[in-house]
């Protein structure tokens, strides 16, 4: 690894086991001494944590647009104020949603056109872009039973919401297959875990 740091983001549907995952692989990172920093998104910043606030938790009626632009919004102080920093500090930086995202919800879910989401994205990160992405691919029924009761804006969506979501995140991996991993997370959390060890210790 040369003196830059890594990005690496982690993607799936909700209750796909990505949180899960971003824990096993900091704590793995941190014990064959590399330097990690956990964030997510949206809320990996001081101005993100409100926005995150109002995109899970506003019990009122949220535009499309509107729900589109706060996330790219999040995304460009992130970006410039958290990620590119640790990045260059040297940092394995492991971010809890990004880019793809928004493709796979606002875009193939809600309809977005994505042409357009994906220039803003582009304008959002000024080209900055993860090394690896890792895809945790469930069944949505599964997904859905993993999330429980406790649902934020998003998990509330129905399960035809949700189905669209794994298309998206399935079709984006056939576009950008060096950059995007699929990992079969279907399987019990040891099992997940091995796929993403394996591919991260190639990268290493």
């Amino acid at each position: 690894m040369t003196n830059k740091g890594l990005f690496i983001t982690f993607e799936g549907a909700d209750g796909c086991g990505k949180t899960t995952q971003i824990n096993l692989l900091n704590e793995y990172l941190k014990q064959k001494n590399y330097n990690t920093f956990l964030t997510l998104e949206p809320g990996g910043s001081d101005i993100g944590k409100n926005l995150r606030q109002i995109l899970l938790h506003h019990e009122g009626f949220v535009s499309d647009t509107a729900e589109l632009l706060m996330y790219l919004a999040d995304r460009a102080q992130h970006v410039e104020a958290v990620i590119m920093k640790n990045v260059n500090e040297g940092k394995i930086v492991l971010c809890d949603r990004h880019i793809d995202s928004t493709v796979a919800y606002q875009g193939y879910a809600r309809g977005g056109d994505i042409e357009k989401i994906n220039q803003l994205n582009e304008i959002a990160t000024q080209g900055f872009k993860p090394d690896v992405t890792f895809v945790f691919d469930v069944d949505s029924e599964i997904a859905q039973e993993r999330v429980g009761k406790n649902k934020d804006r998003m998990e509330k969506e129905g399960i035809e919401f949700h189905k669209k979501i794994r298309f998206g995140y399935l079709e984006l991996a056939k576009k950008y297959p060096n950059r995007i991993k699929v990992i079969n997370s279907n399987l019990p959390i040891d099992e997940v875990f091995e796929q993403v060890k394996k591919i991260i210790d190639e990268i290493l």
